[in-house]
């Protein structure tokens, strides 16, 4: 399966005064197609179900966060604002035994241009305990469904 493509549109609060979108927006623009692509983590915000909907992260156990360990950003070009969407492919990588990581390529959502590359790593973490989280096996395997090892 490997990649998952979504499209996320831009603000007009995203573009900077070089008319760009703003390095710190493209961080957000991570997170949002972080989960519209994988879902959202298990006991935050009020999601409604949708049909094919690609929900990894929702039952990873009670009391478990996903926390973001690091980013790593290079821009490839400049994001220009556009008023249509921009393209982002996201895939994982590196799933260790609590951590994984998220890779995302931005592509313009005009003339298709590789803007992005970037990742995050994420960890499982259990806010009672305050510690650390192994990766449940059946996690493990459906994670490995959205990974893309060619690059």
């Amino acid at each position: 399966m490997s990649r998952v493509e979504v499209q996320i549109p831009l603000r007009w609060a995203d573009m900077d005064a070089y008319g760009h979108v703003n390095n710190v927006n493209q961080v957000r623009l991570m997170e949002e197609a972080r989960v519209a692509a994988f879902g959202v983590p298990g006991g935050t915000g009020s999601p409604v179900a949708q049909a094919g909907k690609v929900d990894l992260f929702e039952n990873v156990g009670d009391h478990v966060l996903i926390l973001v360990v690091d980013h790593a950003i290079s821009y490839v070009q400049q994001l220009p604002y556009r008023d249509v969407p921009v393209r982002i492919h996201v895939w994982m990588d590196k799933i260790k035994g609590a951590s994984f990581r998220v890779n995302y390529e931005f592509f313009d959502g005009h003339d298709g241009a590789l803007t992005t590359r970037a990742s995050t790593t994420l960890a499982l973490f259990d806010e009672t305990t305050n510690r650390l989280v192994r990766l449940p096996e059946q996690h493990r395997a459906a994670f490995a469904a959205y990974t893309d090892e060619t690059e």
